[in-house]
């Protein structure tokens, strides 16, 4: 009997173990290396385009106009874009897809620059707060 339940708890590890390893998740934001979705070009230089049209693969009812959006995807999904536009929540939307270079070399490096300085200030409030609390609360002389 021993034997039994040993075998069923190992196969249950087995089977667990897996599941447990594949609920990891990786966060990665725009304006990062790996990132795919949509761009704000802002006071970027232009992009460049894998097609010069943009793609639209489902017609607005009404005929309303939408301002084409930037997107940048996995390779192969500007090629089968039916497939892949409700990932991006993108079917009903004209799409210009940005070359993954132009999006690594210019608008990673741009994105980070702008950024650079929102971070700075962060950090040197969060500073300022933190050591106001060690000298106004310090719990030891309680």
């Amino acid at each position: 009997m021993k034997r039994y339940l040993f075998a069923a708890a190992a196969l249950t590890a087995m089977i667990s173990g897996p599941a447990l390893a594949a609920d990891v998740g990786v966060s990665i934001n725009v304006g990062e290396p790996g990132f795919y979705g949509r761009i704000d070009l802002g006071d970027v230089s232009p992009p460049q385009l894998i097609y010069r049209r943009p793609v639209v693969i489902e017609r607005v009812p009404g005929g309303s106009a939408r301002q084409p959006i930037y997107l940048h995807v996995p390779p192969g999904h500007e090629k089968n874009w039916r497939e892949h536009c409700h990932q991006y929540n993108a079917c009903g939307q004209p799409v210009y897809f940005v070359r993954d270079k132009w999006y690594r070399d210019v608008y990673v490096t741009h994105y980070r620059e702008q950024n650079r300085g929102a971070r700075e200030q962060d950090d040197h409030r969060g500073g300022q707060r933190d050591e106001g609390h060690d000298r106004n609360h310090d719990d030891r002389d309680h």
